[in-house]
């Protein structure tokens, strides 16, 4: 009966970071630093919340949209944050993770043979996505650019049928973001062109450099843009699975029609504990950030001196190192990485195959387990003749 399934389906692949993930678990006193799960602990305030969320038996389906106490409490935080408006009544969903937000955009504004231009390398969850909703995805190769999708990187890939493009900055697997210049640059672009721009900005209260800055804060951009962002990189909440989506009405309301379709509202609890982040925890992240710098200077240091070539992360919790003078596949280092050191990291071709060549690690973890995990790499690095 397998024939009978939905080809686009069948074609999809597993992620690459599970499935390699998912193969280095059967070796023992491995060091993974692979998945990007904050090592913090959701804030104690923030779990008392949706304990009393139980306790009082709010259990029950929320507005489609989600809590209209929620979409103000996330409509105050981005406009404190980062100057932007949405209307809460109207213009902001709640969703079941930022996940669920691009699948329902994507749904929303694709059609069979529309094209979707993203950054290569890049997380891999949205061309499945694109690809289930009929339409094609475009990689442009980034990687003599910082990894920067810029508006000179874009222009050549323009057609007829590019009807999105795909920001996802501060960037899984890079740790880049893009600079208010780039931004403008890309807005300038795009201003006379009827392309929608979907702004992943899942990572934004982590940017190490300033403060984030969304290309919807753009006058000519904000009824073009569609906003994801959330509490689970910020707050440590990924288990929580709540989302936001910001966009203009028009576009909400059409976006809207597929979220409740597809799964009525977001979980009730959760969102008892997502408005207690967004209205008494907007000093959390602070404390997470500043541990992730710490801990993203240690890395970046320590892989320049074992003689890596690497971007050094604006933003995040990755860091992307190149393992093309190696001479090996991008898998097959990984492999050999957990074999004989130890230690897991994702192969970029996880990420497209515009990150061959480079693997993924992640510092959201101890610096303890990151020290030891370096160590490892370095003296394997010794073994095989590789230091610098």
């Amino acid at each position: 009966m397998e024939h009978l399934l939905n080809n686009r389906v069948k074609q999809l692949q597993i992620s690459g970071i599970r499935t390699f993930f998912n193969m280095v678990s059967q070796y023992e006193d491995v060091l993974s630093l692979t998945i990007g799960q904050p090592d913090f602990l959701t804030p104690d305030h923030v779990k008392e919340a949706g304990k009393q969320a139980i306790d009082q038996n709010l259990t029950s389906y929320t507005h489609n949209a989600g809590t209209i106490e929620l979409r103000r409490a996330a409509s105050q935080f981005i406009q404190q944050k980062y100057n932007l408006t949405y209307n809460p009544e109207n213009e902001v969903i709640v969703t079941v993770g930022a996940s669920q937000a691009i699948d329902i955009a994507f749904r929303t504004i694709l059609d069979e043979g529309s094209e979707v231009i993203l950054p290569g390398p890049v997380y891999p969850g949205y061309e499945p996505l694109i690809r289930l909703a009929g339409a094609t995805p475009i990689h442009v190769d980034t990687t003599e650019n910082g990894f920067r999708l810029t508006a000179d990187l874009i222009e050549p890939y323009l057609t007829e049928e590019t009807r999105c493009i795909v920001l996802p900055y501060p960037s899984n697997p890079t740790g880049v973001t893009l600079s208010s210049k780039e931004l403008h640059e890309i807005a300038a672009l795009l201003e006379d062109r009827d392309i929608f721009v979907l702004s992943d900005e899942i990572y934004s209260e982590l940017v190490f450099n300033g403060t984030h800055t969304s290309i919807a804060t753009i006058p000519s951009m904000r009824e073009k843009t569609i906003v994801i962002n959330g509490v689970s990189k910020s707050h440590s909440m990924t288990g929580w699975r709540i989302g936001l989506l910001f966009a203009p009405s028009y576009l909400s309301q059409h976006i809207l029609k597929v979220h409740q379709y597809n799964v009525s509202c977001a979980s009730s609890v959760s969102q008892a504990a997502a408005l207690e982040a967004l209205m008494n925890g907007q000093e959390d992240p602070l404390y997470m950030k500043e541990a992730y710098m710490e801990r993203m200077n240690y890395v970046y240091d320590r892989l320049v001196q074992m003689g890596f070539e690497v971007e050094k992360p604006t933003g995040a919790f990755y860091i992307f190192p190149s393992i093309r003078k190696f001479n090996l596949s991008s898998f097959d280092f990984a492999l050999m990485l957990v074999k004989e050191a130890g230690v897991a990291l994702v192969p970029g071709s996880a990420f497209s195959a515009l990150g061959e060549g480079y693997v993924r690690l992640s510092y959201a973890y101890s610096m303890e387990l990151l020290k030891e995990a370096l160590d490892r790499i370095e003296r394997f690095l010794k073994s095989k003749n590789l230091l610098a």
